[in-house]
């Protein structure tokens, strides 16, 4: 199996910059950690897609993107975050969905509804973050991604991305590609580039038929030329440390309550479902470590 990457490329002599990914195992690793159904994973692995995409081009891993979605639909919320070294996670309000339409496919939109917003907050390492938002149009994901490019960053793009799922319910494949417009872009590269949306065939199927990413990017812009590749995985990143450290800001009643009961405590990572338990002389030590800090 081709590792997930993300190869960034640009065509029209720079005038079109195109960002293809393959996502198959980072979509499969978060289907397994939160035991997504179908259509609940292939929700998830959009998102993840496109903010994987969006945050190739930044630097390291203080540098990040998170993308929530909430259309008030059944899935819930949809979250994902994204960092410059490549790591991505996130979750999914409902990872049991399975809806399909009348012609086979996976009802992403009725999962994720468009009674919403989807909002993407860049942290780029400075004290403040950036945000921005924009209303959910069709729930179908990628077309939302490119309303919020078109509207909040002001950058015409064309966004497909896809979850192919296989009937054992494992992730077949996964991928995007994200195609935009430099400023000043020739009318001939905006011709282009709608020519390449009206003939645009789902990624995750031309994954599936093994296609390298840069052929994927040349079927569209034969004269694109690859500026560079990036790797991309499933990572969370939480650990047993943190978690005993998030414990430790706890107020000291608490922590005692929690020693005297004597059945320790447990926290769920959000992000990757990961469980961390924690006993009395656990809890006992934080507590010390606490009344440490606060002399």
């Amino acid at each position: 199996m081709n590792k997930d990457e993300i190869v960034i490329a640009a065509a029209m002599n720079g005038q079109i910059r195109i960002h293809a990914a393959r996502t198959t195992q980072l979509v499969e690793a978060a289907r397994i950690a939160h035991n997504c159904m179908p259509t609940s994973a292939a929700a998830l692995g959009r998102t993840l897609t496109v903010t994987a995409i969006m945050a190739s081009d930044l630097k390291n891993s203080d540098e990040k993107i998170v993308a929530m979605i909430n259309g008030h639909g059944p899935s819930g919320t949809i979250l994902a975050q994204a960092n410059g070294n490549g790591d991505v996670r996130g979750f999914i309000g409902d990872p049991g969905l399975y809806f399909a339409r009348e012609d086979g496919h996976l009802d992403v939109a009725r999962a994720v509804g468009t009674d919403g917003n989807l909002t993407v907050t860049r942290d780029m390492g400075l004290r403040k973050t950036f945000s921005g938002v924009s209303a959910l149009q069709t729930g179908e994901i990628g077309d939302d991604f490119a309303y919020y490019f078109a509207i909040s960053e002001q950058t015409p793009s064309i966004v497909g991305v896809g979850v192919l799922v296989d009937t054992d319910l494992h992730i077949k494949a996964a991928g995007g590609l994200i195609c935009q417009l430099m400023p000043n872009a020739s009318e001939e590269a905006i011709q282009k580039a709608e020519q390449a949306a009206a003939i645009m065939r789902p990624v995750s199927s031309l994954i599936d038929e093994g296609l390298d990413l840069p052929d994927v990017i040349r079927l569209y812009f034969p004269d694109a030329e690859v500026l560079d590749t990036r790797d991309v995985r499933w990572h969370c990143g939480c650990s047993r440390e943190h978690f005993f450290n998030s414990l430790a800001t706890l107020k000291e009643s608490d922590l005692e309550e929690m020693i005297a009961d004597g059945s320790g405590a447990e926290i769920r990572c959000q992000y990757c479902n990961s469980l961390y338990h924690y006993d009395t002389e656990d809890l006992k030590q934080i507590l010390e470590m606490r009344r440490v800090v606060h002399r």
